[in-house]
């Protein structure tokens, strides 16, 4: 079964070196590189916003569970911060996703522990874990050169 998402489209803005338009539906965001590698900050980096992703899916499994079987959780923070590691044989390099997650609301120790279960089957999470395929084509001639 296929999830069928809204399309977005990434775009150079021309703003500053790295810095692009990102369109999904209605939503227009900015993506740039932080100054240290060479971009001006002009918005969240890549990683940055694959870090909001796993954030966003991960407070929204948790609140679609909680909300199921009528817990009385407030609020979910989540703080995420990714990083390059490399393996102890040394060989490859990974990415390291550090995920703490902050319940408001007067939970049960069981509760609480059952939701951290459950932030583990957010969706995002799941793509990170298990990696996925990247279909890349080239476009049609757009600019008629």
């Amino acid at each position: 079964m296929t999830e069928t998402q809204r399309p977005v489209t990434v775009t150079e803005n021309g703003r500053t070196t790295y810095a692009q338009t990102v369109r999904i539906g209605q939503h227009l965001l900015t993506a740039d590189e932080p100054q240290a590698s060479g971009g001006q900050d002009a918005g969240p980096s890549p990683y940055e916003y694959l870090l909001a992703g796993l954030g966003a899916c991960t407070i929204m499994t948790i609140r679609m569970y909680a909300q199921r079987h009528n817990w009385p959780l407030i609020r979910t923070t989540v703080e995420l911060r990714h990083e390059k590691v490399t393996s102890p044989s040394g060989s490859a390099i990974n990415d390291q996703f550090h995920r703490v997650i902050h319940l408001e609301g007067e939970l049960t120790d069981q509760q609480r522990s059952r939701i951290l279960e459950i932030a583990e089957h957010c969706p995002v999470g799941g793509t990170l874990r298990h990696g996925a395929i990247i279909d890349t084509a080239p476009a049609g001639n757009l600019d008629g050169a």
